[in-house]
């Protein structure tokens, strides 16, 4: 059964949301002074919550938001889109209310480069920034070829599809056009990777349509892992929705893919099997985000290393990593959990620039899956930092249970839209 109930969550989102779990009331916080300029790389969950939330702590602060993109598509319910449940205008956003109501100032611009030393951010534009602080949220950079026969120009014919936007209308373009009966083959990524449940998800919601329109279609997972997050709550989905429709390949069934062929259109595994398929989505092994790679601050797992109370790098002073690029304890490389990092990050940088005492962080993530448009399945934590990093809190948290019946699934499917719509709330709004 599940360890929390409703009341207790909408509880920890509320003090979430307010920062309460930081001893810090918003109405405490009212700096108006300006004690410092504040530069933000990266207009995601991460990075668009610590915006705004630096500037509720503290209106004096200076807050610039970089991002290369004029909208925000969000990776969350981009498996809808896929699915056809949604289209891509209902998951993409604007940072309007951010400049107007919160006084964030945008630049439609992407960082190039970071000098530490002298505190600058260099422009494609050809615009210099200074900065007291720096807080990047750069999300992941793709390992083009860590898988053989798959680069960039490879994804245009067998798309990933894991950064929201032109290639989730892609690979829905796609499966539009494939023949009933035939297969698609989605390549999942070994850990540490963005959204951990995102493939399951995935086949989910394809399945839903393949169900609809194309019921004579299958979807194959080849996993580069022996197990997944919320792997028993997914498989009972399938088995209720999509009997005999979704098949699951593990690390030790070889499902870990070496090669693919976009011509042949078909992807090996690393005992020389060989499978084909109609539509083919494969999801590269990734690291942190490539501005992060070039200031240095990722060590040799490809990610950065923080100091988990502040997120302030270990590696760079004065800079903060948060997100899907930062070490971040057991914390998921989710985005509710960067929204969760990015108000931590938020006070940490009042604190510093404005001379407060920063309490003790307190961190949550949840997450919803949509296994159908009517069958919802989710998971949520507390994390506490203790010697050994950000852990979680033994029994605060828990998840959908195993043996729901219909109803309590309908209704979870009811709060993942509203899951969905209060954490974009909570960075844009």
């Amino acid at each position: 059964m599940s360890k929390y109930t409703r009341r207790e969550f909408v509880k920890i989102l509320g003090a979430a949301s307010a920062l309460g779990a930081l001893g810090w009331p918003l109405s405490s916080l009212g700096l108006t002074r300006s004690p410092g300029r504040v530069v933000i790389i990266g207009g995601g969950y991460g990075g668009a919550t610590c915006a705004k939330y630096i500037r509720k702590l503290a209106p004096g602060i200076e807050v610039t938001l970089v991002e290369q993109n004029k909208n925000y598509v969000t990776c969350p319910f981009s498996n809808t889109v896929i699915g056809g449940l949604k289209n891509i205008d209902e998951i993409t956003h604007s940072y309007d209310t951010l400049q107007k109501k919160h006084g964030v100032t945008f630049v439609n611009d992407m960082a190039t480069e970071v000098d530490p030393g002298k505190k600058t951010v260099k422009l494609k534009g050809g615009k210099t920034l200074q900065y007291d602080k720096l807080v990047m949220s750069p999300g992941v950079e793709f390992i083009w070829g860590g898988i053989e026969g798959y680069d960039e120009k490879a994804s245009e014919k067998l798309p990933h599809a894991w950064k929201a936007g032109a290639q989730t209308t892609l690979l829905r373009r796609q499966l539009e056009g494939m023949k009933d009966g035939g297969t698609v083959i989605i390549c999942a990524p070994d850990n540490p990777y963005r959204c951990p449940p995102g493939p399951y998800e995935r086949a989910s919601l394809i399945s839903y349509y393949f169900k609809q329109h194309k019921p004579k279609s299958k979807v194959i997972i080849l996993d580069r892992k022996d197990k997944f997050s919320k792997q028993s709550l997914f498989v009972g989905g399938w088995e209720a929705l999509y009997p005999g429709m979704i098949e699951w390949v593990s690390k030790s069934a070889g499902g870990t893919v070496v090669r693919v062929d976009t011509k042949k259109m078909e992807v090996e595994n690393d005992n020389g099997f060989v499978y084909q398929g109609d539509v083919i989505n494969v999801i590269p092994p990734h690291r942190a985000g490539t501005i992060a790679q070039r200031t240095g601050l990722a060590d040799k797992s490809g990610w950065c290393p923080v100091n988990q109370t502040t997120f302030e790098s270990t590696l760079h002073k004065d800079i903060h990593v948060i997100g899907d690029s930062a070490l971040a304890g057991k914390m998921p490389k989710s985005g509710y959990a960067a929204g969760s990092q990015g108000k931590v990050c938020a006070a940490a940088v009042v604190a510093e620039l404005g001379g407060l005492k920063m309490p003790e962080p307190s961190y949550v993530n949840t997450c919803y899956s949509l296994v159908g448009p009517k069958y919802g399945i989710s998971v949520a934590a507390v994390y506490r930092l203790t010697d050994k990093g950000i852990t979680p809190v033994k029994g605060a948290g828990g998840g959908s249970p195993k043996d729901a019946d219909e109803t309590f699934r309908k209704i979870e499917a009811v709060f993942a839209q509203g899951w969905y719509d209060s954490t974009v709330a909570d960075m844009f709004k």
